[in-house]
């Protein structure tokens, strides 16, 4: 329970990684604030987390820079305080590269990436006027690193996820403001089913790059960001920690055609 009595802002928790950080953090003491898009789900996920004392939502558009100011503001309402921000909204779509439209683009990089800098900026600012520090969590991917042409604005959105975890964990770490990213492979989502796990085949391919032989469980994630919300990892920022089965020790490989 080391992270007890501490106060905590989620984006994207309505369901998958978001959900399980809330639940892992309710069950360690944290007070949580959840915030979502989807405001039908996020009342079913509150009500299945219970914790009344402990647990708020607020609806919201992390592409909006106001829904997120408004997520702060309601932790601080309710709590009195920020100290841990999980950057966690985000979406993927599954598309041919040529295929991607305008609109496609601005909705991928606004929610995954533009969304997180305003969680970034909104956190820190808080927690600067604490003047007692505190720890934001940015949600990326192993996809920030490996280059599947079927994500393409997904990987780029990530990518740039892993850049603004650097730039802000030098800039903030002044005011005693550590910033971290957690970076998942193939975890068994809502999201995953829609836009990974299209089909068995696919199934089947993403398998083989995983040499732990499974899909990730949201709660293992969980316990990767639990871990870097607390003082055991006082010593660590700047960096992204890849919880993905040992995806990233293999190469990407590509259909070979027999001539």
């Amino acid at each position: 329970m080391k992270l007890r009595g501490k106060v905590a802002a989620i984006t994207g928790a309505a369901r998958g990684i978001g959900k399980a950080c809330a639940k892992r953090f309710l069950d360690d003491g944290v007070k949580v604030v959840i915030s979502d898009v989807d405001a039908e789900g996020l009342a079913a996920t509150a009500a299945e987390l219970g914790h009344p004392d402990a647990l708020r939502t607020v609806v919201g558009n992390v592409a909006r820079r106001a829904d997120v100011d408004q997520l702060v503001a309601t932790a601080v309402k309710e709590y009195g305080r920020l100290d841990i921000m999980v950057n966690n909204a985000g979406v993927a779509r599954n598309r041919d590269i040529l295929e991607i439209t305008e609109e496609e683009f601005d909705e991928i990089i606004g929610i995954n990436l533009k969304g997180a800098f305003f969680g970034v900026q909104a956190a820190a600012r808080q927690m600067i006027a604490q003047g007692s520090g505190g720890v934001i969590i940015n949600m990326s991917s192993v996809n920030a690193l490996l280059a599947i042409p079927a994500l393409a604005t997904y990987a780029m959105s990530k990518g740039g996820m892993k850049q603004l975890t650097s730039v802000a964990a030098v800039a903030l770490a002044p005011h005693g403001i550590r910033v971290v990213a957690v970076g998942p492979g193939t975890i068994l989502t809502d999201m995953v089913a829609s836009s990974i796990y299209t089909s068995e085949d696919a199934r089947k391919t993403v398998m083989s790059r995983t040499p732990a032989g499974r899909g990730g469980e949201p709660s293992e994630v969980a316990s990767v960001v639990a871990f870097l919300a607390s003082d055991d990892a006082s010593y660590i920022t700047g960096q992204t920690i890849y919880p993905d089965g040992g995806r990233l020790v293999l190469n990407y490989t590509v259909p070979v055609k027999e001539k």
